[in-house]
């Protein structure tokens, strides 16, 4: 085994990442076995949040589907989220989730799509993680308009466009 992988895996315990992976796992209701290059597969978990194919926290890969079946689909899935374990190292373990969701956001914001602009999805390889790279859209267009339901919102105007009050008696 590389040291690297050696060197991860011991981190990310250290960090209470993969700890705190397997509560969710647990948690989910998820059957947890030994994978590939130190990882933790737990497969079968049963809720539906966070939403996609697998996901990783600390050395932990978390899917509802079987695992085997979804490789099988996507053979380098197990890679893109081995990288995700290795962001988790090197993000000191929990800090990691803020970073990730604030990542998400940009990349939202960028593109309309939660993955293809994200920098831990992105830094993970996209197609491995069964990705579109999607092309960045203007920025200020995005901005104005959340800034017009923005100000909708505060008004109590269903649509600062259609210019019609919605809920408030005068």
């Amino acid at each position: 085994m590389p040291r690297s992988v050696t060197i991860r895996h011991r981190a990310n315990w250290l960090n209470l990442s993969t700890l705190f992976g397997m509560g969710v796992a647990r948690a989910g209701g998820a059957d947890i076995r030994r994978g590939p290059r130190k990882l933790y597969l737990a497969e079968h978990y049963r809720w539906k949040f966070p939403a996609g194919g697998a996901f990783t926290v600390g050395d932990v890969v978390i899917t509802r589907h079987d695992i085997d079946e979804l490789v099988a689909r996507r053979p380098h899935l197990l890679e893109h989220e081995e990288a995700h374990s290795r962001q988790w190292m090197a993000c000191l373990g929990l800090p990691f989730l803020p970073l990730y969701v604030a990542s998400m956001g940009w990349s939202w914001l960028r593109t309309g799509d939660r993955a293809s602009y994200s920098f831990f999805e992105r830094s993970a390889d996209l197609a491995k993680g069964g990705y579109k790279d999607v092309p960045p859209r203007p920025l200020m267009p995005v901005i104005a308009s959340g800034a017009r339901q923005a100000i909708a919102f505060v008004t109590g105007r269903r649509s600062a466009d259609t210019g019609v009050d919605v809920g408030r008696s005068g």
